[in-house]
């Protein structure tokens, strides 16, 4: 007969033994081909996904020029935007102008267009005026705020006849004339000379009036009279 204690001590073990076979079980899946093995068993970790935060192209103009009257466009290119939104803040009042597409302005000059297929924003000011020139902030609501800064010159294109007012010439030599076309964002597609109020014709019955034009930052027109 086997004393009590030793019975107690027993199925101790016993449910020490089974305690750490169930914890091991749960761990390991045994297969039986033949002779007993034990395969472990993992389970995989739930990942994480990662977003990339939204920023801008950096390609993007920083200087934008337009004429007085005329409509201007400033550009900003937002890379995953996500849920985000995009607005135009005029920097020397941070005065917001646009969210979205949707304008915060009683001045209805300004507004945004945006296509879907595409990741520009663009702030469209019609009718600029000299009073527009300055920086403006594409902002992404981010936290902190990313903004991109575009500066906005407004100019009036002006025609000088260089050497003048006044020239002298020889009688019966070639007048030759220089005019510089400044500060226009594209070069004039026609340059017209005047004489007293009328226009030099090219084809005159005079003949001898040739213009021969060199277009670039600073477009010229050259007048030769003979």
């Amino acid at each position: 007969m086997i004393p009590r204690e030793v019975k107690s001590i027993q199925w101790m073990a016993f449910l020490l033994m089974s305690c750490f076979i169930g914890v091991t079980i749960g761990s390991f899946q045994a297969q039986h081909h033949g002779h007993n093995t034990l395969t472990e068993r993992t389970t995989p970790m739930p990942s994480l996904g990662y977003i990339s935060p939204a920023y801008f192209d950096i390609t993007m103009p920083r200087n934008v020029t337009a004429l007085v009257g005329k409509s201007a466009y400033l550009s900003c290119r937002v890379r995953n935007l996500g849920n985000k939104t995009v607005a135009w803040v005029r920097h020397r009042d941070i005065h917001v102008l646009t969210i979205g597409t949707y304008t915060y302005t009683s001045d209805q000059r300004f507004q945004t267009t945006h296509h879907k297929d595409t990741d520009e924003w663009t702030l469209h000011i019609k009718w600029a005026q000299p009073r527009d020139a300055g920086t403006y902030e594409c902002q992404i609501s981010s936290v902190p705020i990313r903004s991109y800064t575009v500066t906005l010159s407004v100019v009036v294109p002006t025609a000088t006849i260089l050497g003048g007012p006044d020239l002298y010439v020889d009688k019966g030599s070639t007048i030759n004339l220089t005019c510089a076309i400044r500060f226009s964002p594209e070069p004039p597609a026609y340059i017209f000379w005047y004489h007293q109020d009328e226009v030099i014709s090219y084809d005159s019955t005079r003949g001898g009036v040739s213009v021969i034009t060199e277009k670039g930052e600073v477009t010229t027109s050259y007048l030769l009279l003979q």
